[in-house]
């Protein structure tokens, strides 16, 4: 393979960063299924382009739009460069530059202190995905904290909540591999919006629609996905489970459901379908939205395609039951068997496939604490103001909770507070650092080492530096191996190399499925596939792991845990209740629904300040559909404000049908800029899901008004 330089590519594993000219391989760190291969083009030591790596056996050289414009985020004229303390008001950003020396002595002299009056737990590390390296979140900076005894992160504002509810019906974390999708007739895609955020998935299912194969969309919003669906199918927020019911109901009244395949392989299946008796089609309607010939059209679809795939994305368990709506839809290809046919079956996550030894990576024997306390980050804003003993310390990397959590006012609110000592490491004065004591600069990946599995595809990826690092900015290994020394610890796991780490995390024989990675092997290939001969002597549906090892549609483990032991659809806290919520003239102050999924050209936080991208996006927008813009006198491009209790956020108005009356969608999390009201996690509230301590951003409800000039 040539670039268009005329350069071949170097896959040499040293000193790649110090190569002035070339063509080097990378991997995508940004928290998407897809972990694309990359090809770095640099001239002068620059990174000129970033592009696809042709290579890749998933990818195949086929990226995003945002990736594609990097190199704008990486030599963005506001990156920091160098270590910096505050010097005005909480919130302001005003800064002054220091020395890495000063920094690190400011936050070990802090922390000392902090221990010593208030106790190691006064101080909580938080962060999450920003980058997905294991190194980079999972590494020295988990081994720091552990030796410190800091407070522990339950990190679940994203897939917790459908990760327990998936384990509880199938055990094992993983579903149908990408190459085995491929070979399905339909395709379910359930409360995702993949062509923004698993363009390879959706390219997957573009093959297979040439071949025959048809793409169902169900979603509250018809976003880009649902616009190229051959159906696209609307319902009311936090209704899915409801209408999975539904589907369960005709399958089994109509006779479409494989009963050797319940026999064999599931438990509960007579419970099951006594209890979705009650789920008629018209029942399921009232409650979703999806009219009853729709729902009995849809169960036909499903039952009569050989094989069919559901992918269940990532926004329908964003709510009170998400949790359980994941659960339940995970019990739909059990009832046609279609997990026997390659290509049959659902997709959560793959994750499970590439699991590696977190224990090596994290050490938690080094704390001396183990009991310390555990502070869930969805409710970040709650646990700074009510957490007793007090929270001192707040020390934020790959994560920007002034915008991505919820309750964004009580957050901030929180942030201000002037005994509370942050340390943000970022590469830019985000909207949390500018509530920072001590701004450290951060590295990008293309100037790491570090390791990347997918949660969808089944390859290891291996990336180093392919630049320098720009000015002084250190990576989070090299961060917290520095604080490890200037706090005195001197144990053996803040001696290691970044090499030592991965191979420590590819060490891992409760895993099959890693069997044969090795460091060596990755900086030979850069992307290895995992050993799949356990799926070829033991099938899938051997390896379950729920306790009885088979698919559970009945669970004792969630009877024990106070939850429904059948599939239930479970009515939201905010919102819908089996009926459409009322008109504001009839009492309600709040008879919206709101949800807020990812744009198309940022990822959760990151772009945001990405001039190309933001233009892309324009501005924060809010659709609504015309029944309830008529009935605020709301019209087309009119700006208005969304509120609640909690908060509020500002838009211009598009009015349009692309979701139910009742709801309202705005899309993409914007920073702060310029005093506007631009966060839309001002609205969202703290309240955690039915399961796994997951968040409930899309469980919210709002009043819409137009914006008086």
């Amino acid at each position: 393979m040539q670039a268009e330089t005329g350069k071949k590519m170097n896959r040499s594993s040293t000193f790649m960063a110090e190569q002035q000219d070339g063509l080097f391989p990378a991997v995508c760190p940004l928290d998407c299924p897809d972990t694309c291969g990359l090809l770095v083009h640099k001239r002068a030591g620059k990174i000129v382009k970033v592009e696809g790596n042709p290579e890749h056996p998933v990818t195949a050289g086929a990226i995003c739009n945002k990736v594609r414009n990097m190199t704008e985020r990486i030599y963005h004229k506001e990156r920091i460069l160098y270590p910096l303390k505050r010097v005005g008001r909480k919130g302001e950003g005003r800064f002054e530059r220091i020395t890495w020396e000063e920094a690190l002595q400011e936050i070990a002299q802090r922390y000392h202190r902090l221990i010593r009056d208030y106790g190691a737990e006064s101080i909580l590390p938080y962060n999450f995905y920003g980058n997905m390296g294991y190194l980079s979140v999972q590494g020295m900076d988990r081994r720091f904290f552990n030796r410190l005894g800091a407070s522990r992160l339950q990190r679940s504002i994203c897939n917790s909540a459908g990760t327990v509810g998936w384990n509880y019906t199938m055990g094992f974390g993983g579903g149908v591999p990408p190459e085995a999708a491929a070979k399905a007739k339909l395709f379910i895609v359930w409360g995702g919006n993949i062509v923004s955020t698993s363009m390879h998935k959706f390219m997957l299912i573009e093959k297979a629609r040439k071949q025959g194969a048809k793409l169902i969309v169900i979603d509250v919003h018809r976003n880009k996905t649902g616009e190229r669906a051959d159906w696209f199918i609307p319902v009311h927020p936090g209704t899915d489970a409801a209408l999975a019911l539904g589907l369960m109901h005709v399958l089994f009244d109509r006779g479409w459901t494989d009963e050797a395949f319940l026999s064999s392989y599931t438990v509960g299946h007579e419970e099951l379908r006594e209890h979705v008796k009650a789920y008629t089609p018209e029942r399921a309607a009232e409650i979703t939205g999806v009219p009853a010939e729709d729902i009995v059209r849809l169960a036909q679809m499903y039952a009569e395609a050989s094989p069919a795939y559901i992918h269940i994305g990532n926004g329908l368990q964003h709510h009170d039951n998400g949790g359980m709506a994941v659960r339940t839809i995970a019990c739909l290809p059990a009832l046609t068997g279609a997990w026997k046919m390659e290509g049959g079956g659902a997709f959560k996550s793959n994750m499970a496939y590439g699991a590696i030894n977190g224990e090596a990576l994290e050490q938690s024997g080094l704390r001396t604490n183990p009991q310390a306390r555990t502070v869930n980050m969805v409710r970040i804003g709650e646990a700074l103001h009510e957490l007793e003993p007090k929270l001192r310390s707040l020390f934020v990397y790959c994560a920007n909770p002034a915008v991505v959590a919820p309750d964004t006012e009580r957050v901030l609110a929180g942030l201000m507070r002037e005994d509370l000592f942050t340390v943000v490491h970022d590469l830019f004065i985000t909207d949390t650092a500018k509530y920072a004591d001590i701004v450290l600069p951060a590295t990008s990946t293309f100037e790491n080492t570090d390791l990347y599995g997918s949660y969808w595809h089944l390859y290891m990826q291996l990336q180093e530096p392919v630049i320098p690092a720009e000015g002084e900015s250190k990576s989070n290994f090299e961060l917290f191996k520095l604080l490890a020394e200037a706090m005195g610890f001197d144990e053996p796991a803040f001696r290691e190399t970044e090499e030592d780490l991965i191979r420590q995390a590819l060490d891992y024989a409760a895993n099959p499925y890693l069997r044969g990675m090795t460091l060596d092997k990755l900086k030979e290939q850069r992307f290895v596939k995992l050993n799949m001969e356990p799926l070829e002597h033991r099938p899938y549906l051997d390896q379950l792991t729920t306790p009885s090892g088979k698919i559970e549609l009945y669970s004792r483990q969630m009877e024990e845990a106070g939850l429904p032991a059948l599939p239930t659809y479970i009515p939201l806290t905010e919102g819908f209740d089996g009926r459409r919520r009322p008109r504001p003239d009839g009492g309600d102050p709040y008879p919206l629904m709101f949800i807020s999924p990812p744009n198309h050209s940022f990822l959760n936080s990151t772009f945001a300040n990405v001039e190309k991208l933001a233009k892309l996006e324009k501005a924060p927008i809010l659709q609504i559909h015309p029944e309830d813009a008529e009935a605020r006198s709301i019209r087309d491009g009119d700006p208005v404000v969304i509120r609640n209790d909690r908060g509020q956020f500002e838009a211009a108005a598009s009015v349009t049908e692309r979701m139910l009356p009742g709801t309202v969608v705005s899309q993409g999390l914007w920073w702060g800029k310029d005093g506007k009201r631009t966060r839309v996690n001002a609205l969202t509230s703290g309240r955690l899901a039915d399961m796994g301590g997951g968040a409930t951003f899309f469980s919210t409800v709002v009043e819409v008004e137009r914006l008086k000039e």
